[in-house]
């Protein structure tokens, strides 16, 4: 069965680094490598907002509120996928999500920066 898990939230103070992980199990390679892949983050009371995207040739693209801080990746070899966190602001805060076009989804981690 597909799977993705994120790891790697937590609290952490405005100006701190994190690295998102999300690790992706059951897909086959060709799907990982080969289809959108996305970070999306929703804080409460808002939607949910794609902030961080990589093509299949690694074209990537970045909410202009984090463009600059924030760098996906990702690891073939290890059907992983990144999200590299710096200069955390407040308004960062939120429950992360890792998406793989189309259908799958993570279940979320939650990061929380503090001012």
């Amino acid at each position: 069965q597909a799977r993705l898990v994120e790891s790697g939230g937590g609290l952490v103070q405005a100006g701190e680094s994190l690295r998102l992980s999300c690790k992706a199990s059951g897909i086959i390679l060709s799907v990982f490598t080969g289809n959108f892949m996305g970070w999306y983050r929703q804080a409460p009371g808002k939607e949910r907002e794609l902030v961080a995207s990589m093509t299949s040739i690694r074209n990537t693209n970045y909410a202009d509120s984090v463009k600059g801080r924030f760098t996906i990746s990702r690891d073939n070899v290890k059907r992983t996928v990144y999200l590299q966190m710096d200069s955390l602001k407040p308004e960062d805060t939120a429950v992360y999500y890792c998406h793989i076009a189309p259908q799958y989804w993570g279940q979320g981690t939650q990061v929380t920066v503090s001012s």
